[in-house]
């Protein structure tokens, strides 16, 4: 099938893909009930997070105290109805202990390849990469020292 012939993003499908980036960079993990599905799964699920919206939501306090200064931005995303692909950035000052390394002052930029397949306007399923050896190594923590 041509792609070609698959109806595009719906605009509600975009805004919710927009609103889930829009809730790192806002630091306001609420957000993420408009964007996500109840029973949204994350694959795969980052160390101590828990499933669903609420096991995201967890994490960002820790993540948002780390890197005060987060912004993401969405470089492009392409897709049909009912699936996306999403890359994107996050810049931003590595200020408070992230993976077990304690703040560096050092600016980061992290590269982000997401796939997300949406359902009545929601994103149910994401699954992504994130650069994390990068920003690691951006921050002179990798490789780990001898």
């Amino acid at each position: 099938m041509s792609t070609s012939t698959l109806p595009p993003l719906s605009e509600t499908e975009l805004r919710s893909i927009e609103t889930l980036y829009r809730a790192f960079t806002e630091q306001n993990p609420d957000l993420l009930d408009q964007a996500l599905a109840p029973d949204w799964q994350d694959i795969p699920l980052a160390p101590g997070q828990g499933p669903g919206p609420a096991g995201l939501k967890g994490l960002l306090p820790g993540f948002f105290a780390a890197f005060p200064d987060l912004k993401v931005t969405i470089d492009e995303i392409i897709g049909h109805s009912g699936k996306a692909g999403v890359r994107a950035k996050i810049t931003a000052t590595h200020l408070g202990d992230f993976l077990g390394v304690a703040p560096t002052g050092k600016p980061v930029t992290v590269a982000l390849h997401e796939f997300h397949h949406l359902k009545d306007g929601r994103i149910t399923h994401t699954w992504h990469l994130e650069d994390w050896f990068g920003m690691l190594n951006q921050i002179s923590a990798w490789p780990p020292s001898a």
